[in-house]
């Protein structure tokens, strides 16, 4: 089957941001998502799974760890298990992006305390 953001179940997460899983199954999730300008999702980790983060367009801010990184598009950033991580999008355009998990996600997220200073 061929599934895009035209045929896929659409859903809305963080009250401004769209996502659409292309692919779901138990061992492996893909969704493609929209960020528009200033939004972020909370600081959280994964007890089981691993995602890759890939940017088709727009630039994604990520705060892992701690530590800030700029992901521009066509490249990609892998979250290894229990890893503190968000994605934000400071910039002026909607970031589209898709998110990998292996294994699905669903049930397997520990959200952490908002910052008192989100990183710009």
């Amino acid at each position: 089957m061929i599934t895009s953001t035209e045929n896929a179940e659409h859903y809305v997460w963080g009250a401004q941001c769209d996502g659409w899983p292309l692919l779901k199954s138990d061992g492996l999730s893909v969704i493609q998502e929209r960020m528009p300008p200033g939004t972020s999702e909370q600081l959280h980790y994964h007890e089981r799974a691993q995602q890759v983060f890939y940017i088709l367009t727009g630039t994604a801010t990520f705060e892992v760890e701690g530590e800030i990184k700029t992901v521009l598009p066509n490249q990609s950033l892998h979250i290894r298990p229990n890893t503190k991580h968000r994605i934000l999008n400071n910039g002026a355009a909607d970031l589209h992006f898709l998110v990998i998990s292996e294994p699905k996600t669903q049930g397997d997220r520990v959200n952490m305390p908002a910052p008192r200073n989100p990183p710009q």
